[in-house]
């Protein structure tokens, strides 16, 4: 089996990690039974740094347009937050090999609905009685555990962040955003389930992100 990586060639495009990936999958690729999740990280990460460089330098272009000396802490946080959401999307939504740059990017109009799955808690609750668990701990924790950064994040940004229901409104919208994509795209599973428990990892991480908050003006406060 080959194993190595056709740079551009059949629409495989990986850019930065082409080499890693060769020397990972000539040692892993027959041993490792989960293969296909590893090679989908190394290609989502292999696009996310593609399309945080780009971002950076537009963003840099941007201030130097506007001439205003940036807060650095501000820039952190929208740099990490931009970084998660091109994982996130690459991960979920743009997670094959071919769909590296947008002109990759062809939905399938006709696609029938019949897939989409709009019973709440049904697919995970069979999956909960399946022979393996695992998918059930990764189609419930996984999903919230991907979006608590989100919840996190995102009130960073703005003032009107920092109110929940922004949050959720913000959460609610990805995540529909997502599996409207993963529909067009036929590179998932279009589920309620996933909506639900994108939306609950939202809630959660902003709740860490306000108990965070009050620890902080709590220490301020005691060091005055």
């Amino acid at each position: 089996m080959n194993v190595l990586v056709k740079y551009g060639v059949g629409g495989d495009v990986m850019l930065f990690l082409g080499p890693f990936y060769s020397w990972i999958a000539g040692r892993m690729a027959s041993t490792v039974n989960h293969w296909p999740l590893i090679r989908l990280i190394v290609y989502s990460v292999d696009k996310t740094i593609l399309y945080a460089l780009i971002f950076i330098a537009l963003r840099i272009i941007w201030l130097l347009f506007k001439r205003d000396r940036p807060r650095w802490s501000h820039e952190l946080a929208l740099l990490v937050f931009v970084t998660y959401l091109i994982l996130l999307l690459a991960l979920t939504v743009f997670r094959g090999a071919h769909l590296y740059y947008p002109w990759d990017i062809h939905p399938d109009w006709g696609r029938s609905t019949n897939v989409i799955n709009l019973r709440p808690l049904a697919g995970s609750l069979q999956l909960f009685h399946a022979t393996s668990r695992l998918d059930f701990y990764y189609q419930t924790i996984g999903n919230v555990l991907w979006f608590m950064p989100l919840g996190l994040l995102w009130p960073m940004l703005g003032r009107w962040g920092h109110r929940w229901f922004g949050t959720a409104v913000f959460s609610l919208a990805l995540s529909l955003s997502i599996e409207c994509w993963q529909f067009l795209l036929a590179t998932g599973i279009a589920d309620i389930d996933d909506v639900i428990f994108n939306f609950v990892g939202g809630m959660v991480g902003y709740a860490v992100y306000q108990l965070l908050r009050g620890a902080i003006r709590m220490f301020r406060h005691t060091r005055t």
